[in-house]
């Protein structure tokens, strides 16, 4: 017996140490040639150490979460062969003989070689694939022409479910039935697709009532089931605290209608603020074109409102950035009215960049709108409802009474990430929070 270690080889320029991220092989373990040990991460790439000799694994010298330097010996393989290199650990120094380095080089250019595979090709599975394979494993794929589509279809034995040499070589043995499965497999996918997209028809009972869906219930259903199968929906929620606009509104409210004669709500106040956020962030007021971003120059404001036959209808605001609060109130409650009562025109429900929900108007408090295409966000707004809040003071902290109300804001995250989406609809409730109290109307 002889032993034989394994270095850390050369992953590329610049890089001179990798951490070790998990053993794929115990002590003990019987080993390939060729065949993945260890998983290793450097700040550039990930990837797998192959075995440069078989054996048994008999020691591992870099524990998970370790780091080694390249050129140094991470594990010690006993190998049957005498005329492999024998040492021990503790022959482990920084002076590396002449016969290792050369075993250095040769490791290092297959391993960057196997990397830049990685980086550059999709003829078999990659990291990106959510596989890994050893040098091995690839070249018996390739000498089998076992494409990447079977090669995701085998089921590995290894650690984390890798995909060994005995796996290939099982593979092989079966392939004619392995093959056979895939393709019902796929028959299967097909025909259950199908079912999917075939709505199963309701027979109703005769004690149940039939409605037919009229013209806009059907339009309002596809267009929903259309934006939902385009975007991908996140939703992000956050609790503002109303106080400041309430007691305004409190205080205006009454001398408002006497002077405009009209009331004035909380929306024109929320859009307001959902406004200055788009300011702020532009790129929520875009549109999605394929693989093209389409950014609004305009800011039009949609408001989902109710028709008296229960039908939903988004008018549309158009530049609403440029409407005072007043200015605002007023358009809102006009478009109200006419929705109500069927006196929109056509050009007054086209062009929304972002819509607003009032689902609080039927006492919600919560909600996860659906996008109204082609925009790539929504915001619905909660009822207001007094709440004990800590309050605090120069003084210190105090419990009061608060108008709390929540925002749920849902985004296509195709173009709008996590943060852009959670930060707009926190500005939009700091706007709320920070509302001048003493302004006048």
């Amino acid at each position: 017996m002889a032993e034989h270690k394994v270095i850390l080889p050369s992953m590329g320029e610049g890089v001179m140490e990798a951490t070790v991220t998990g053993w794929l092989k115990q002590v003990g373990d019987k080993i390939e040639e060729d065949e993945s040990i260890v998983e290793i991460a450097t700040d550039k790439v990930d990837s797998d150490v192959p075995a440069t000799a078989s054996g048994i694994l008999k020691e591992i010298l870099v524990q998970v979460d370790q780091v080694a330097k390249v050129g140094e010996a991470i594990a010690i393989i006993k190998t049957e062969d005498s005329s492999q290199e024998s040492s021990s650990p503790s022959e482990n120094s920084k002076e590396i003989s002449t016969e290792v380095e050369e075993e250095v080089a040769e490791a290092a250019k297959e391993m960057e070689a196997a990397i830049q595979s990685k980086k550059t090709t999709h003829t078999f599975a990659s990291q990106e694939d959510g596989q890994f394979l050893s040098p091995l494993v690839r070249s018996m794929a390739k000498e089998e022409n076992i494409s990447a589509e079977e090669l995701k279809n085998i089921s590995g034995s290894g650690l984390n479910g890798r995909i060994t040499k005995a796996d290939i070589q099982n593979y092989l043995e079966n392939r004619s039935k392995t093959s056979e499965k895939s393709i019902q497999n796929t028959t299967n996918q097909v025909t259950n697709q199908q079912a999917q997209a075939t709505a199963q028809p309701v027979i109703a009972e005769s004690n149940e009532e039939i409605i037919q869906m009229d013209r806009m219930r059907k339009i309002i259903a596809e267009h929903m089931l259309a934006s939902k199968q385009t975007s991908p929906h996140v939703s992000s929620f956050v609790e503002t605290d109303m106080t400041n606009v309430v007691l305004w509104r409190n205080k205006i409210k009454k001398e408002f209608q006497q002077r405009e004669g009209e009331k004035i709500t909380f929306m024109p106040i929320i859009i307001q603020a959902i406004v200055k956020a788009i300011k702020d962030f532009p790129m929520i007021n875009i549109s999605v074109n394929g693989d093209q971003i389409i950014k609004k120059n305009n800011i039009n404001i949609g408001i989902a409102a109710a028709r008296p036959d229960g039908n939903l209808i988004v008018p549309v605001i158009k530049n609403a950035d440029q409407f005072s609060l007043v200015g605002l109130t007023k358009k809102i409650n006009d478009l109200a009215y006419r929705a109500k009562n069927n006196q929109l025109k056509p050009d007054e429900i086209k062009g929304g960049t972002y819509t607003v929900s009032n689902i609080g108007s039927f006492g919600n408090i919560l909600g996860t709108p659906i996008i109204n295409q082609p925009e790539v966000a929504i915001m619905a707004v909660g009822a207001i409802e007094k709440k004990p809040a800590v309050i605090e003071t120069p003084q210190g902290d105090l419990i009061g009474i608060r108008h709390k109300m929540y925002l749920s804001h849902s985004y296509d995250h195709r173009v709008v990430d996590g943060a852009l989406g959670g930060m707009f609809v926190k500005r939009v409730s700091d706007y709320l929070e920070n509302f001048d109290i003493n302004q006048e109307i």
